[in-house]
């Protein structure tokens, strides 16, 4: 039988030694072989919440001259349209603070009395050293414009007041310059919008004029002569809007269809006063 070499008779245990081998180490592999994690995506953290303040019901201003001179034009077209209204009135427990120039072109030259009841005015005192401003409410109890026709007066007294120039919703004088070769002694436009002041029965008479006038006078100070004022007056009136029976801030009323309409709220006053042109307070009564 023939020889074997030596390295033939070793060569089969050189490869079972071999494959050992790597089956050993393909074993590691596996055992050291990681397995992926998925990511798990996380939520954002949610933003902390900030307390708010309770939301608090925004307060009106009061109604100024011309809220109140639109709120009346308004009621005048729809007077006119021959409507009724059946919506509860927005200004009705509405605030109002209006203010009226007057005395613009100088002194009154109206006599005392009825024409000139419900408009302020000012006139030259004796020798012109003093100035005598005076408001006499009109006597509006049982005017047309508050009581409608067949009815009874709803309210014991009414002191009324006219919103001059209701077409100027600012609160000073007009700056339009007069042409005297076109409107020397023109008479003013009739009025047409005013506050009616009511007092029910029973309650206080402190604030009832009853015929009184409003009055101060305007006296030098010093040696300095009293001068006529630049800008004339400012009557304030201020109060709340109470309505008339109905529901309705403002009432209005015109003897035909061609004649401007008369509108006029009604409202509790709180105070009535006297200013110069640039606002300063010269006299004031509070009636409540």
């Amino acid at each position: 039988m023939p020889r074997l070499d030596p390295f033939f008779r070793r060569r089969p245990i050189l490869t079972a030694a071999v494959v050992s081998a790597l089956s050993l180490l393909l074993v590691q592999c596996d055992q050291n072989t990681v397995e992926p994690v998925e990511a798990v995506p996380t939520e954002a953290p949610e933003p902390a919440l900030t307390p708010t303040a309770p939301l608090t019901p925004r307060p009106e201003t009061a109604l100024s001259r011309g809220e109140l001179v639109n709120a009346a034009g308004q009621a005048a077209s729809t007077y006119a349209r021959g409507q009724t209204p059946t919506t509860t009135d927005p200004l009705v427990g509405r605030s109002f603070a209006v203010r009226m120039p007057f005395g613009c072109g100088g002194p009154s030259t109206a006599v005392d009395g009825a024409a000139s009841n419900g408009l302020a005015r000012w006139t030259w005192g004796p020798d012109r050293k003093t100035i005598q401003i005076s408001m006499t409410p009109g006597d509006w109890t049982a005017s047309a414009l508050t009581v409608p026709v067949g009815s009874e007066p709803v309210w014991e007294a009414v002191d009324g007041f006219w919103i001059p120039r209701p077409w100027l919703a600012a609160e000073a004088c007009p700056q339009v310059p007069g042409d005297p070769l076109q409107t020397a002694g023109a008479s003013a436009s009739p009025q047409t919008v005013g506050i009616a002041a009511v007092f029910e029965a029973g309650s206080s008479r402190i604030g009832r004029r009853s015929g009184r006038a409003y009055a101060f006078t305007v006296r030098a100070q010093g040696d300095e002569p009293v001068l006529a004022p630049d800008g004339g007056y400012r009557l304030l009136l201020e109060g709340r809007v109470v309505g008339f029976p109905g529901g309705r801030a403002i009432r209005c009323l015109a003897p035909g269809p061609d004649q401007r309409p008369v509108c006029v709220a009604a409202v509790q006053l709180d105070k009535v006063a006297f200013e110069d042109a640039a606002g300063a307070t010269l006299s004031e009564w509070r009636p409540g």
